[in-house]
């Protein structure tokens, strides 16, 4: 266990530079009075390690000092070949690069580490995106990315949806691939923002540096940025019947996060339907998504929604019975024993 403190602690320095013992304590979780320990046993097994007293002090390797010590445990090896980056890799112009910088890894790793990491690499395959949801276009990616990393502003033409372009300057400060869609985090205006950049239209790169705030760290700031997201997106709170048997078409159309939190009713029902009430969020979205639940799902409340549902299948079927009138709230059939819909779902919508 102190081995691979001491290996750590060792690597943080060589790869951040000088940092205080409490900022190593952290890092490390472990106390101050360890990390000095740990610091004094590495300096008595050769290595050139010292503490500077001060405001500006720290705990650093001498300049120059490079260490070929990784340290690596099977455990490590096998997660660097674990990763689904190879097609995000691709994305950026970096698919080759990537898989090199692999070989070299494997190549340089010790045989019986060498074979549980070749192993899993042929076991184990990671493909992040959904069943049919081909990836995006994503033109100016690597314009961006390469903005990214010189630190350079950037004028954009920014799709705001609904038509709607604008025009942007923004200096980004890292990048986001959330769901197998990209994002760009950015300063605009001395605020942080994030924009799809799917919905770049236009870039020119300027001469002008980004000033990159010095506490900003974008892992923090996702994370942090996307409950925030989650939990002030408007809402609708909706009641619907559904067979126990069919709770997985419903989590299929909104999602098991909703059904999983859903409310369950304590209503009688005439064929023994589950009660549910559902929180679900982008409301525009919502007659879509029972639409396309077909006949497995009977939304209740609000009413104005279930109306909304009503029209749209009525207006399905028209399109596809043009000869069927539409009769209050029922369908009067002309000419034909049966009209019928076959929704996206499978069910059937009969008339």
């Amino acid at each position: 266990m102190r081995a691979s403190r001491l290996v750590n602690l060792l690597l943080i320095l060589q790869t951040r530079g000088g940092l205080t013992a409490a900022e190593l304590a952290d890092e490390l979780e472990v106390s101050v009075r360890t990390v000095h320990r740990d610091v004094e046993a590495l300096s008595a097994a050769g290595v050139p390690i010292y503490a500077e007293r001060g405001p500006y002090g720290g705990i650093r390797l001498v300049d120059g000092y490079r260490t070929r010590l990784t340290g690596m445990t099977g455990d490590e090896a096998e997660a660097i070949f674990l990763s689904g980056l190879p097609g995000p890799a691709a994305e950026l112009g970096l698919g080759t690069v990537v898989a090199a910088a692999r070989l070299k890894v494997l190549a340089a790793l010790p045989n019986e580490l060498r074979s549980r990491a070749s192993r899993l690499v042929e076991r184990f395959h990671l493909d992040a995106a959904g069943w049919f949801h081909a990836s995006e276009a994503v033109p100016h990616l690597a314009e961006i990315a390469e903005c990214v990393w010189e630190g350079r502003m950037v004028d954009i033409s920014y799709d705001r949806g609904g038509g709607e372009v604008t025009a942007r300057t923004i200096g980004p400060l890292g990048l986001v691939l959330k769901a197998g869609v990209w994002y760009t985090v950015a300063l605009v205006d001395g605020q942080i923002r994030t924009y799809r950049i799917a919905r770049i239209q236009a870039i020119t790169v300027l001469d002008a540096p980004v000033e990159r705030p010095t506490a900003f760290d974008l892992a923090t700031y996702w994370a942090e940025s996307s409950a925030a997201y989650e939990r002030e997106a408007v809402r609708q709170i909706v009641v619907v019947r559904v067979p126990e048997e069919r709770l997985p078409r419903l989590a299929a159309a909104v999602g098991w996060p909703a059904v999983d939190a859903a409310e369950r009713l304590d209503e009688s029902d005439r064929d023994g339907w589950l009660h549910l009430r559902l929180a679900l969020s982008w409301p525009d979205e919502i007659p879509g998504l029972f639409l396309g639940a077909g006949s497995s799902v009977e939304v209740l409340a609000p009413p104005e929604l279930r109306e909304h549902i009503i029209a749209t299948a009525h207006r399905v079927l028209e399109r596809y019975e043009p000869d069927v009138p539409r009769t209050g709230a029922g369908v009067e059939v002309v000419d034909r024993p049966t009209a019928r819909v076959v929704a996206a779902s499978g069910d059937e919508v009969r008339g």
